[in-house]
């Protein structure tokens, strides 16, 4: 059997990786580029992209916002061509909201840069063995941290995604 670890020893390991996600996130945010869009506009569209087309109001209470809130994003979204709107297949009144071909594309880029960025420096800065400990840790956290989200929750950009903005 083995011992859990103490609660302070815990609390300093969470208080690291928080830190250490967030300086990860803000890394990608600044590698990427965001053609002015709002974090709002960009989280949308990261959103659309991993869970594909919905409602506006899916998209308002995945993303804890109010139906007018997003139809503002929307809007923009719209205007710069990167959603399109399509009538819902089963109730014509509604609509459901998917990437345009240049939404795809400018998620696609973003992601890509984060990607190249973080290959390069897991490659440059670690030798073989470390890699092979920081994949052993990122399994771990996904075993540990990541399965026990309730089923009904919002995805969020947990360390996995963050490493696709």
């Amino acid at each position: 059997m083995t011992s859990s670890p103490a609660p302070t020893q815990a609390a300093e390991a969470a208080r690291e990786l928080r830190s250490l996600v967030g300086r990860l996130r803000r890394r990608f945010i600044e590698l990427s580029d965001n053609q002015e869009l709002t974090p709002s506009q960009t989280a949308l569209l990261s959103r659309l992209a991993k869970h594909g087309p919905a409602s506006p109001g899916a998209l308002a209470a995945a993303e804890r916002v109010r139906p007018q809130s997003l139809g503002a994003t929307l809007g923009v979204l719209d205007e710069r061509g990167l959603v399109r709107r399509d009538p819902d297949p089963t109730d014509g009144r509604r609509q459901v909201i998917s990437l345009s071909e240049d939404g795809r594309a400018f998620v696609e880029g973003r992601r890509e840069a984060g990607q190249e960025w973080l290959t390069h420096a897991l490659q440059e800065r670690l030798t073989r063995a470390e890699l092979t400990t920081v994949t052993d840790v990122l399994a771990l956290l996904d075993r540990t941290l990541l399965d026990d989200a309730p089923a009904d929750a919002p995805a969020t950009d947990g360390p996995a995604e963050a490493a696709r903005p």
